[in-house]
């Protein structure tokens, strides 16, 4: 039977050698040594690095740390067995031997003294406790967006980097992208004159991610109602009856459900779709809000900033469905200098990515494609010289930079108060929503004034015996 994290630390050594051998891992530490030894400015430095999470974002990350010869990944975790078994099989394949190692509790992982770096990507629910734990172990952190589940795990994640002066890299990758970068410079050069409105299209919905909503629709269909849409699926129905199972052996689902309120294991509530319930993952709006919201930030210079006032409204599923994540929503924001935010998904009048607005012009920016009010700013992949007197960050890759700056210990293209601070007007409208009236932001204190509701939910319940280091 598949064990289960216990809690509080520590834990025997009897769990790390059951799931190296379930992962088919060496029972033997590689034969690396950490850039650690050396000093962190040793150019010559091979950084170590650890990797936690095999889902969706973990795979692409860790290729990619996989291609930098500076690097050499030395360890995997993940709660799945049959995840840390690819992980481990991927990894050691790349290098030709079997020296990554498996674990099956990340504690055990960020104990070794032999790692310098770790790549976290686990659902947001996590992302506070792990985080705060790998700064405690003085980790350098890669971290995937958004950066917590709420404002006040945020914060907690902020001041452990900060204390433990740590570096820290998030999964913003837009950042180090050439377009993304020109559209924020032709900003913050003043080409588009004032900046008067900033539109911000992001999804709407619920996707598949994981294929696993078919399997269950098919299920139901022997009922009476037919049910299309999983989030029409409610507690105490035949069809919430026949959604719930037992977890796979594989699974130790307690300690994935983790510090969250305990849920029944529904699989399509998992794997890559975990984002679609809010008591794991905050839906499409603090899925994205990290990205097209986190370029407009860069185009303002508001790295550091925020709203002071938030006003949203969406439209949800009931709150116990199966997937309750907002699937249309929209936000109006104030910002410093009267610059005003729509940050919206749903809404056809604002297009998917990032749209500044200003006095002398326009520009807008977004993976697939980027366009402007003056047609010579959509020349080339950089501004002409001349007009880059702000000349932004500039990266050669997301994974790289982060390498870089282990190296320097300069600060990321993407630092830990930046991704603070993109995810914020993202929280706010969530919550603005939730609690159906307009709040008020003191960017200083970063508190919602004069509202005690509304102040409740910028921190969430742990279940017992999980906390945050």
């Amino acid at each position: 039977m598949q064990k289960k994290l216990s809690a509080p630390r520590p834990l025997s050594a009897v769990n790390r050698r059951y799931f190296l051998k379930a992962a088919g891992a060496a029972l033997v530490m590689p034969a690396i040594v950490p850039g650690s030894v050396f000093g962190q400015n040793s150019p010559s430095k091979r950084i170590t690095l650890g990797v936690v999470g095999w889902g969706m974002q973990g795979p692409g990350n860790t290729k990619s740390f996989l291609a930098e010869a500076d690097c050499q990944v030395v360890a995997a975790c993940d709660l799945d067995k049959n995840h840390l078994q690819s992980a481990v099989g991927t990894i050691n394949e790349h290098y030709g031997n079997n020296d990554c190692q498996g674990y099956h509790d990340f504690r055990e992982l960020l104990d070794r003294t032999d790692i310098d770096a770790v790549m976290l990507a686990v659902p947001d629910h996590w992302h506070g406790i792990l985080a705060t734990e790998a700064a405690a172990h003085k980790k350098d952190i890669y971290g995937e967006k958004p950066l917590a589940r709420t404002i006040a795990e945020q914060q907690a994640i902020v001041k452990a980097v900060e204390k433990n002066q740590v570096i820290w890299q998030t999964g913003s990758w837009q950042r180090s992208q050439a377009q993304f970068r020109k559209a924020a410079e032709i900003v913050r050069n003043g080409l588009i004159g004032k900046v008067t409105h900033v539109e911000v299209g992001l999804p709407a919905g619920h996707h598949d991610f994981a294929g696993t909503a078919p399997a269950l629709i098919a299920k139901l269909s022997s009922l009476p109602e037919k049910v299309q849409d999983l989030s029409t699926v409610l507690p105490g129905t035949p069809a919430w009856e026949l959604a719930v199972t037992l977890p796979p052996g594989e699974l130790d689902f307690d300690t994935w459900i983790g510090p969250s309120k305990f849920e029944p294991y529904i699989k399509q509530r998992l794997h890559m779709n975990w984002r679609w319930n809010y008591n794991t993952g905050g839906g499409q709006l603090l899925d994205w809000i990290g990205h097209h919201g986190d370029i407009a930030h860069w185009g303002l210079d508001f790295d550091r900033s925020g709203p002071s006032e938030v006003e949203a409204h969406g439209i949800f599923p009931p709150a116990n469905a199966l997937w309750n994540t907002a699937t249309k929503y929209r936000i109006e924001a104030r910002y410093p200098n009267d610059i005003t935010f729509t940050i919206a998904g749903g809404h056809p009048d604002i297009r998917s990515g990032t749209k500044w607005i200003g006095t002398d012009g326009w520009v807008w920016v977004d993976r697939g494609g980027f366009d402007a009010s003056n047609p010579e700013w959509k020349k080339g992949k950089s501004l002409p010289e001349a007009l880059r007197k702000v000349k932004l960050y500039e990266s050669k890759g997301h994974q790289r930079n982060f390498l870089d700056c282990i190296k320097s210990r300069q600060p990321t293209i993407t630092p830990v108060q930046t991704a603070h601070h993109s995810a914020i007007p993202g929280h706010l409208g969530l919550i603005s929503m939730l609690v159906g009236r307009k709040l008020k932001w003191d960017v200083s204190t970063e508190t919602i004034l004069g509202d005690s509701g509304a102040s409740d939910l910028l921190t969430r319940p742990y279940r017992a015996p999980w906390h945050m280091a």
